[in-house]
């Protein structure tokens, strides 16, 4: 699932130089999604790039970019109606104008805005997802059960975002019965806490891998291959690096370049990362080799604990160096192997610490990432296939 965070600027948040600020922080931050009132659309597309979602006055048709027009990636409806509680909620909800109006074709996105006030308007927020891409739900004296039945009811078929005002509550929103609410929207002035949100919007929806040991059951000098150092554009910590690999099913712990020493400066933006046959982990469970790499894509770095973000790779260096051909057996008896760059500077953790690979042996214990599945074209596939 993917998460996404909305930021509220409508004309409750104050006059325009209010939301003005609010909608820079949260461009700054990353927010996904900017929420304000129709006449302001143009407005934040001057600002910078984020979707933008607009509160209708009933019309739901998403008016075409042209020259003039307001460019909307989404019209919500609910503000000033039925959702909000400005109208009464009709006894039978056939009668709903809101629901007339998401009913109505329009030409783009459609969302619902509802505030929670009661067991009526949670039926009625039931009732409003099955007509929108996105519901979004403002709890009022009571949040958690709400939305734990929300997110029970409703299906696939809408995007629920729930209205918070701060990480904290953020937080707890996405993790609501495991499965969490798609997204939240945001209602805050706090550059800090807008920040915050975000980093725990990536934090939520990041894999956390199962490493494991394996043996080292060979470490041989090989001629010459042609190595690729990934320089991203992210520092990395002393415990993080990237999962590398001559087999998808078996990946190797190899740290960034981190440490200090006599001979060369630390570069905690690179990973020496092996040979171009090998593969890397990226986002989302999938691999790529190391020569498809190039500046501007994605791979992911990883810790000693197995937690996981993404990284911009900004610059691929490839050079012909002189290799090592490491062989561990992991618990399952594989064999799994990769080739490293013989050099001091290439360190991997062992359980007897960080390691540099012109220091390790048969009997080491190293860290990998170990799966028994095939890779096509980078997808972990269920197929017979034999790598040696």
């Amino acid at each position: 699932m993917t998460r996404s965070v909305w930021l509220k600027a409508d004309d409750e948040v104050g006059d325009w130089e209010a939301r003005k600020r609010r909608i820079t922080a949260g461009l700054e931050a990353g927010v996904d999604w900017v929420l304000v009132d129709d006449d302001d659309v143009d407005r934040v597309r001057e600002l910078g790039e984020v979707n933008v979602a607009a509160f209708s006055n009933g019309d739901v048709h998403v008016m075409e970019a042209e020259e003039g027009d307001s460019d909307t990636d989404a019209v919500i409806v609910g503000k000033d109606g039925e959702g909000d509680g400005t109208v009464d909620l009709p006894s039978d909800f056939s009668g709903s104008a809101d629901l007339s109006t998401l009913r109505t074709d329009g030409d783009g996105l459609q969302g619902g805005y509802v505030h929670i006030r009661n067991k009526n308007y949670e039926s009625f927020a039931e009732e409003v997802a099955a007509e929108a891409d996105f519901t979004i739900v403002i709890g009022e004296d009571w949040k958690i059960i709400p939305l734990e039945n929300l997110i029970a009811r409703i299906g696939e078929e809408t995007d629920l975002i729930a209205g918070v005002q701060n990480a904290t509550e953020a937080r707890t929103a996405f993790e609501t019965l495991e499965l969490g609410a798609d997204g939240v929207l945001l209602d805050t002035d706090d550059p800090d806490e807008i920040r915050k949100t975000v980093e725990v919007r990536d934090e939520v929806q990041r894999e956390n891998l199962d490493l494991t040991w394996a043996e080292v059951t060979d470490v041989e000098q090989t001629g010459s291959a042609d190595r690729v150092c990934i320089d991203t554009g992210n520092l990395m910590d002393h415990d993080e690096g990237m999962l590398i690999g001559s087999m998808a099913r078996g990946l190797f712990f190899v740290h960034a370049e981190t440490a200090e020493s006599p001979y060369v400066a630390s570069r905690p933006f690179r990973v020496n990362a092996g040979a171009v046959h090998a593969y890397v982990r990226t986002p989302g469970g999938e691999t790529k080799y190391l020569s498809e790499l190039s500046s501007g894509d994605e791979v992911q770095v990883v810790d000693l604990d197995g937690n996981t973000r993404e990284a911009i790779v900004g610059r691929v260096k490839i050079e012909k160096r002189p290799m090592f051909r490491v062989q561990a057996e992991t618990d399952e008896g594989d064999r799994i192997e990769t080739l490293l760059q013989n050099a001091e500077t290439i360190k991997v953790p062992t359980k007897d610490g960080r390691k540099a690979i012109t220091d390790l042996e048969a009997g080491d214990e190293m860290k990998v990432y170990y799966e028994n599945t095939a890779r096509h074209f980078g997808e972990a596939v269920e197929e017979s296939i034999i790598e040696k």
